[in-house]
């Protein structure tokens, strides 16, 4: 199965607090734009919706400031589009270098484009605890005793529908569906599908799923969902050099539609335990014509058991012999 999607695109402390608050921005739509509204009333945010670009997560040396002018934009995706691509070429999966230069460049929310996923704090960079950092760079030592012990991900029981949801190169298909109980959030990449009532209360502990258990309300004209209980085994994501979402945390994105082919999606991560400081990141998913197709990660993936049979190759001290 296709792994670019982990590579970095951005370079990736300070003491931790006691309590962690959650950060309640708003992405507001232009003056005078009100969203279309579905037959019960609710703001619309229904459709098929995509994003085909580069974005790193934190703000680096070389891109201090949030937005460029196009002028220099296209410049820069082609370097950091290059690098990943570079990244891969020594690699083994050769559709990569091709796919991750075919996007729009740097994303594009409201108009500006972006050179960072994170908005707050200003200064650009996650607020993570030293020991968290560190974890972005090096993490925890990596079972290969039994696919069991191998990441969720790379068994094809979650993908790029776990919350907060992992924008991406390549054009990536997400779903909305709305009721008047529910709203219902469908990722192509992973073949996933978002259940989530509208709600005030979490599940109980025992009836939450691997994709967490999430409830929705309206804040004004922003769809606002709050997930738990995400497995930690999935607590590193594909956003830039790592993303951490232990289980221990709480997601809360935010869906405000700012004009007929444009939502933006807001997202954040409460946990004292990894984060010392609230935090906000955002981009935007835009109106397709394109529809869903199956994901079919099982289909012809021999990933998992190459991966096992590779640890014992190294055990036995055959590298660099047939086995």
């Amino acid at each position: 199965m296709a792994r670019w999607f982990w590579v970095a695109v951005a370079v990736l402390s300070a003491p931790v607090a006691h309590a962690q608050k959650v950060v309640t921005p708003t992405s507001p739509p232009p003056a005078g734009y009100v969203a279309p509204r579905t037959s019960f009333g609710a703001p619309s945010i229904e459709g098929m919706w995509t994003t085909n670009f580069i974005l790193p997560m934190e703000a680096s040396p070389r891109t201090p400031t949030l937005t460029l002018p196009e002028t220099d934009a296209k410049a820069m995706a082609d370097l950091i589009a290059g690098e990943i691509a570079a990244s891969f070429d020594a690699q083994l999966d050769p559709e990569v270098p091709v796919n991750i230069k075919n996007t729009s460049g740097l994303a594009v929310v409201k108009g500006e484009r972006r050179t960072r996923a994170v908005v707050l704090p200003a200064d650009g960079r996650l607020p993570y605890t030293p020991e968290a950092r560190k974890e972005t760079v090096t993490g925890a030592p990596s079972s290969y005793d039994n696919y069991e012990e191998r990441p969720n991900w790379e068994r094809c029981i979650t993908n790029l529908g776990l919350p907060p949801i992992t924008f991406m190169g390549s054009t990536n298909i997400r779903h909305i569906v709305q009721t008047p109980t529910h709203v219902v959030l469908r990722t192509e990449y992973g073949d996933e599908v978002r259940i989530i009532p509208f709600s005030a209360t979490h599940k109980p502990k025992e009836l939450h799923t691997v994709l967490g258990d999430s409830i929705a309300r309206w804040e004004g004209d922003t769809l606002v969902i709050e997930t738990v209980g995400l497995p930690n085994k999935d607590r590193k994501r594909a956003f830039g050099n790592n993303l951490l979402v232990p289980g221990t945390s709480t997601v809360v994105e935010r869906l405000t539609r700012v004009s007929d082919s444009e939502v933006v999606y807001q997202f954040s991560v409460v946990d004292p335990s990894v984060y010392h400081a609230p935090w906000m990141a955002e981009y935007s998913i835009y109106r397709s014509d394109h529809q869903n197709y199956e994901h079919a990660c099982h289909e012809g993936n021999y990933s998992l058991p190459n991966i096992l049979r590779g640890a014992r190759v190294l055990e036995a001290g055959k590298v660099g012999k047939r086995y």
